[in-house]
């Protein structure tokens, strides 16, 4: 081989180490790919989305988290109700933190019956630290209601675009 072929080859080698790093910097510690696994966040997301999650996002309410499940090895996507220090009560059907009403669009109620509610009535104050956190098809999402409030540290990231399926890619709501 000649000088300038092992040059070039070098050259290639250094390329493809600093590329390869970058990208596992960027995965590591800035943003990440995750695919959504099961039907508590409908009609948000579904099984199988795919979305990608910033790790170095700042909390806020009514984001959409992914953190490590308290109950299982997994990992859960769910949305911030509330936030240390919140106090939330939910009472018939209607949601409010801290004195004040707040509408919950993004709830699925398909499958509620008539005089029935959607989500059943509690009242919770968060500890400092955690969060308080609610699947958006409550009728069929393990969540604060069940394994109660989760730690901050268990956060992974927070919801930020999605990438798949293709007709739905874009910032989720």
């Amino acid at each position: 081989m000649s000088g300038s072929s092992k040059k070039e080859l070098l050259s290639w080698g250094k390329a493809f180490i600093f590329a390869f790093l970058i990208a596992f910097v960027i995965r590591q510690f800035l943003f990440t790919p995750v695919v959504v696994s099961g039907h508590s966040m409908e009609p948000t997301f579904h099984d199988e989305n795919k979305i990608i999650i910033s790790k170095i996002q700042k909390i806020h309410r009514f984001d959409m988290i992914v953190f490590h499940a308290p109950d299982q090895t997994d990992d859960y996507i769910k949305r911030v109700i509330g936030l240390p220090g919140d106090t939330v009560v939910m009472q018939d059907d209607t949601l409010y933190i801290n004195g004040e009403r707040y509408e919950e669009a993004y709830v699925n109620n398909i499958n509620v019956l008539e005089g029935q509610n959607v989500t059943q009535d509690f009242t919770i104050e968060v500890p400092v630290g955690q969060l308080y956190v609610l699947g958006d098809n409550r009728g069929d999402s393990t969540d604060s209601r069940k394994f109660g409030c989760i730690d901050k540290k268990s956060v992974v990231g927070v919801v930020k675009f999605r990438i798949a399926p293709f007709k739905e890619i874009g910032v989720p709501r």
